[in-house]
Order: structure tokens, then C-alpha cells, then sequence
């Protein structure tokens, strides 16, 4: 094993009926004024949002309530919760949902806690984010893993921009994991979240450290087949518990840096994938899995042995020469996606075909301008990006 620094200190309260503690819990971690992030309503109509609701009454804490959280996380809603939240001297911030929902409850704590600083200055780097207000959640899509995850990302609908900030104090202090809660997400959203759990493997899987760290190997191998295999009988059966729950855990560790320790991550397609969710509002996960292949095509050369080693360790491939197992297993990657309903190219995410200058101009504000590299294994230029994407733009 190579070096690392690991802290997780999210507390997970995993299984059936886990939201009927959020109460109790918040109050253990001296929670008395609430305020409640969701999304699109679905947590209403569930009587999710009510139930909780029931349950800070009932135990004294003071509550206040803020939705219309969208996919794409947007900076103008946060900038509302914040003012909110500190109009109602909130100490605990609990979101109510999956990633975009979760992502904006911690923007909301980060700038709840620094109310002279406008909270886009911290996702664009013009501030340093040093302090933040509690925060949890109580999770209702396996996907993001922002219940364990140390990123978050944000759209600023004014610029078109969707960024990602990496911090500790990202990290949620409590995270409420109820499998039943996703038996009834749309059949996309499921999907689309099964491949963003692969992809937070997938981007740490695929390092330039040329070094073995077998351990972390094995633990990101086993949680990849876990959810390729939990997947067939999701997709079949929402409802079933086994099947949905490794989902669900699999989507908080994949997302939790353990799948990665030891080694530097990519997550150039992210990146690439972050540029057509601002420009087009596309579904993150499915931003992801649109990108994937073209990328894996366009730089496993640097490293074939290691490609080959995912072609054997996740689809028992042994035959051949490196480079030709590693093909192979990239194929049969890709194959997968499709199998799973995501899309596997831009003109399957978007309906269309991109324009070379559209191309461009993404692979331009991806790398800003060319002054940025993306991602480890191979480190993107704006011609590397370009090429990706126009790679991707074919059926």
C-alpha cells in the first residue's frame, strides 16, 4: 500500500426504517432548529417529509422546510436556503433526498456558517472554505454518494457552470440509509445512479500510479461486480430489498474514497461529463457513461496492463495480449451500459449530434482554455478533450 490520509466520519444508520431515527439522532448531536432541504416533491407525496417532520415535533427541535432542489444543483436555490437558514438561526441542516439534494444542503451549511462570503466563491476557488455548520441526510436515490462523499458540485445557471469542490467538510455527520426509501425512483434515475456508483470506482480504478495497491484493487473489483450484479434484479424488480440495498451501500463506498486509497484519482470524465450537464442540463450519471468508453478508447494505450487486468478481474478475460484483453474489457464495459439502459454516446445522452465547434467549445471551457489538465492516467488537454468528445459524437 501507498501512503494516504482517510477520515470518514459520517455515521450511517443503514436498514429498514432507518429515517424513523433522525430525530432521536439529531438530538445526540445537539440539533434543536432544523432546516430541512428536498427536491422535486416526491418525498411530500411519499409522506417521507411529513413523518419527519412528525418526529422533530415530537421531540422538541424546531423545524423549517425549503424544495424545488432540481438535478444539476443550482447556485441561485442555495443562495435562497442560506438566507433562509440564517433568518431562522438553523444549527443543523438535513437534506432530504439523493446527490443534487444533498449537494445543495451542504453548500447551504457552508454558507449558513460564512455569511460575509458569497457561497459561488468557494466552487470557483476565489475563497478558501474553512468552517461549516452540521449537516446530514436522510438518503432516498443510490447514486451520487454525497452522503459519504468528501465533493460536492454546484451550477451556477448564470455562467453555465457546474464545478465540483473537494473538502473534508464535506463530509456529512450523520446519514440516514433506508433501502425501501428507492423502491419507487423512476426506472431512468435508478439506472443513471447505478452507473454514477460504477463511475466513482471506474475513475479511481484507472490511476497513473504505476504501483500495486492490491487491497484497494480487490475492494474496488468486488464493488464494481457487486453492483453489475445487484443491477440485473434491480432493473427487473425495484422492490427488491437485497438487490437494492448492496446498491445502496455500494453507492455511498464508492463515493467514500475507500475504493481508491493508496493512489491518485481521474476523474477527467466527470469533468468532461460536468461541462455537457451545465450546457445541455443533462442527467449526471448518464453524462458519465456517455463519455466512458470513447475516453477508455482514447487512452488505455498508456497503461494496457492495467485495463487488462480490470478485462480479467471484472469479466474473467485471460486470453490474448494485453492490449487486446484490455479492448475486449472495454467493449464488454460499454456493452454493459447499454444493457442497463444509459446512454453510451452523446447522440444517445442528447438526441443530437454536436457540431465540431460545440465540441470545441466544451473541450475549451473543460480545460479553461487549455490551462488546466484533466484527470491522472492521462492528464487531458483541450485537444485530448476535444478528441474524447468527438469520439462520443458518434452513434
Amino acid at each position: 500500500m501507498q501512503s494516504f490520509n482517510f477520515k470518514m466520519p459520517t455515521e450511517i444508520i443503514f436498514g429498514r426504517n432507518a429515517e424513523d431515527q433522525v430525530a432521536e439522532k439529531l438530538r445526540e448531536y445537539g440539533a434543536s432548529r432544523v432546516f430541512i432541504v428536498y427536491g422535486g416533491g416526491s418525498v411530500v407525496k411519499s409522506g417521507l417529509l411529513s413523518r419527519i417532520e412528525c418526529q422533530l415535533t415530537s421531540n422538541g427541535l424546531a423545524f423549517q422546510v425549503l424544495g424545488g432542489v432540481q438535478p444539476n444543483p443550482r447556485v441561485a436555490l442555495v443562495r435562497e436556503g442560506i438566507r433562509e437558514a440564517l433568518a431562522f438561526k438553523a444549527n443543523f441542516i438535513l437534506a432530504v433526498g439523493g446527490g443534487s439534494v444533498i449537494d445543495s444542503a451542504k453548500a447551504i451549511a457552508h454558507g449558513t456558517a460564512n455569511p460575509g462570503i458569497d457561497v459561488w466563491d468557494f466552487w470557483s476557488g476565489r475563497a478558501k472554505l474553512e468552517k461549516t455548520m452540521m449537516f446530514g441526510s436522510v438518503l432516498t436515490i443510490a447514486a451520487a454518494g454525497s452522503e459519504t462523499s468528501d465533493s460536492s458540485v454546484l451550477t451556477n445557471e448564470d455562467t453555465m457552470r457546474k464545478v465540483g469542490l473537494s473538502s473534508p467538510l464535506n463530509r456529512p455527520a450523520l446519514a440516514f440509509m433506508n433501502p425501501e426509501l428507492t423502491f419507487t425512483v423512476p426506472k431512468k434515475q435508478l439506472v443513471c445512479g447505478i452507473a454514477d456508483i460504477l463511475m466513482h470506482t471506474l475513475e479511481r480504478y484507472f490511476t497513473c500510479d504505476k504501483e500495486e495497491n492490491a487491497f484497494t484493487d480487490r475492494v474496488a473489483e468486488s464493488l464494481i461486480k457487486t453492483v453489475m450484479e445487484a443491477s440485473k434484479t434491480a432493473v427487473e424488480n425495484q422492490e427488491d430489498y437485497d438487490a437494492m440495498s448492496e446498491i445502496m451501500w455500494c453507492g455511498s463506498v464508492s463515493h467514500s474514497d475507500l475504493t481508491g486509497l493508496g493512489r491518485h484519482k481521474d476523474f477527467s470524465v466527470h469533468k468532461l461529463g460536468h461541462e455537457l450537464s451545465a450546457r445541455f442540463d443533462a442527467t449526471h450519471g448518464a453524462s458519465l457513461s456517455a463519455l466512458w468508453g470513447s475516453w477508455a478508447k482514447y487512452i488505455y494505450k498508456d497503461n494496457p496492463a492495467r485495463f487488462a487486468k480490470f478485462a480479467q478481474r471484472i469479466f474473467g478475460i485471460t486470453d490474448g495480449t494485453d492490449e487486446e484483453r484490455a479492448e475486449l474489457g472495454i467493449e464488454m464495459m460499454v456493452t454493459y451500459f447499454k444493457n442497463l439502459g444509459v446512454p453510451t454516446s452523446l447522440p444517445e445522452l442528447l438526441g443530437a449530434h454536436l457540431s465540431d465547434s460545440e465540441l470545441y467549445s466544451l473541450a475549451s471551457l473543460a480545460t479553461a482554455k487549455d490551462t488546466k489538465r484533466l484527470g491522472t492516467f492521462h492528464p487531458l488537454t483541450r485537444k485530448d478533450a476535444f478528441a474524447i468528445y468527438k469520439l462520443a459524437n458518434k452513434e
